[in-house]
């Protein structure tokens, strides 16, 4: 199967209606193929939203939207048994978090116990409720929008749901030229509508050839530090990590970096990993991963500019 053709037909689709996002569309699609799931972090209305549910109806799978609000309970996201009279038996109502494609929008704007309802669903895919057990559909993706957390009304999300995420990305604000052409194409008199370019079947068998691409051995290696690079307790760390980072990325960085980095070579027609492919997953799979220091903090370092100085100084030829 090739893929490159079938993910630039979805990412023409898209762009129909989502202007001038095409990097945040093929990342969400790689995101899509590793089986993982995608948080998008900026302030409103610069359309998260919009790429959510253009990209769920290109890909022809089952959509639910949930609108988290600060008096959610985890009840109203995985469902609940409720007590039946006709039968005298409890029945189970599934929620919302029964879909293929769960668009979990503001999500730091519940409380941290409605966010941990999602942890067993975006591991596990499945939800245990009432003492039962239930699986989600598969294809199962979530893809999650939030509000800088400085914006009122907002809840950090916890260390280990963050890690649960596969990829962390920025939708930037749109140029003078692209807000003229939103604009043309909003408030006309035809809406530009995307039309469904696949379904789960084809989802599932690119998951599975994703999965099926070789990495070398040393291109594995270097995987493994720039991971263990990014901790600064580690003797090979760089002087920005061992000053701004207070932990570094988790295992499921490195997993991130190696399965997007191959769907990267097959979207760029290539049946092997490079060096090049894991340094371009680096920011979207260990941004959200690094947890900063008060200093970091204090001086305004992100953990973007600690990621991009540590490509720097960690090479292939080192």
């Amino acid at each position: 199967m090739d893929i490159q053709p079938q993910v630039e037909t979805i990412v023409g689709q898209v762009g129909q209606v989502v202007l001038g996002k095409k990097d945040q569309i093929r990342m969400a699609l790689t995101c899509l193929f590793a089986g993982g799931h995608l948080l998008i972090e900026d302030i409103p209305g610069i359309g998260k939203t919009t790429l959510a549910k253009v990209l769920s109806r290109c890909l022809g799978l089952k959509f639910r939207r949930v609108q988290f609000t600060s008096d959610m309970l985890p009840g109203d996201i995985l469902g609940s048994s409720i007590f039946d009279r006709d039968t005298g038996a409890f029945i189970f109502h599934p929620g919302p978090v029964f879909t293929q494609v769960l668009l979990a929008d503001e999500i730091n704007r519940a409380t941290p116990k409605t966010q941990s309802a999602m942890l067993e669903a975006m591991q596990e895919h499945s939800v245990t409720v009432a003492k039962a057990t239930r699986h989600l559909p598969a294809p199962f993706f979530v893809l999650a929008t939030q509000n800088p957390l400085e914006m009122e009304g907002t809840y950090p999300l916890p260390e280990a749901q963050l890690d649960r995420f596969f990829f962390k990305i920025d939708v930037p604000f749109p140029s003078p030229d692209e807000l003229v052409e939103i604009a043309a194409r909003t408030t006309g008199e035809e809406i530009p509508v995307a039309q469904p370019v696949a379904n789960g079947e084809k989802i599932s068998a690119m998951q599975e050839l994703a999965r099926g691409v070789p990495v070398a051995s040393h291109v594995m290696t270097y995987a493994a530090h720039l991971l263990t690079a990014t901790h600064p307790g580690n003797s090979d760390s760089p002087e920005v990590v061992q000053r701004y980072v207070r932990y570094g990325g988790s295992p499921r960085g490195m997993q991130a970096m190696i399965l997007s980095g191959k769907i990267m070579a097959l979207l760029d027609g290539r049946y092997n990993v490079a060096y090049d492919d894991l340094r371009a997953a680096a920011l979207p799979a260990l941004r959200h991963r690094l947890i900063l220091n008060f200093e970091a903090q204090a001086e305004g370092i992100s953990t973007d500019s600690v990621i991009k100085d540590l490509l720097l100084v960690i090479t292939p030829e080192n």
